[in-house]
């Protein structure tokens, strides 16, 4: 199987403005996409970071790494045969319009492998 095409690196923030306003404006980060309570900025050619409000999260459960594939369910079929945790199985998430599911790492962090859906999101070398 092959690797991931994009990594996003999600951090759920108390306040999004004040965050949007760090990552996009001081540090000058370029926003690609705009999903309402998330937004996600490109901090290099494949890598993103992901900006999302939400209250009462910290540590382990305020930052989400996220694989990019077109090929969720090829993953989580791998990752089932390795005795992966499994968080949630793929499934369409409709609100940001992508397909996803989650796994833990072995520190407890979250592991999203996910594919856009969204036709503004900008795919692997664009």
């Amino acid at each position: 199987m092959s690797g991931f095409d994009q990594q996003v690196t999600f951090l759920l923030v108390s306040d999004l403005e004040r965050s949007a306003r760090f990552y996009g404006e001081m540090l000058g980060l370029e926003m690609v996409l705009d999903q309402g309570d998330c937004r996600i900025y490109r901090a290099a050619r494949e890598a993103f970071l992901g900006l999302c409000r939400r209250q009462g999260r910290s540590g382990q459960d305020a930052v989400i790494v996220t694989l990019v594939s077109d090929d969720v369910d090829g993953h989580h079929q791998r990752l089932m045969a390795a005795g992966a945790p499994c968080d949630r199985e793929p499934q369409l998430n409709p609100t940001y319009n992508v397909y996803h599911a989650f796994y833990r790492d072995p520190d407890g962090f979250l592991v999203e492998i996910q594919r856009f859906l969204d036709p503004a999101w900008p795919g692997p070398g664009s």
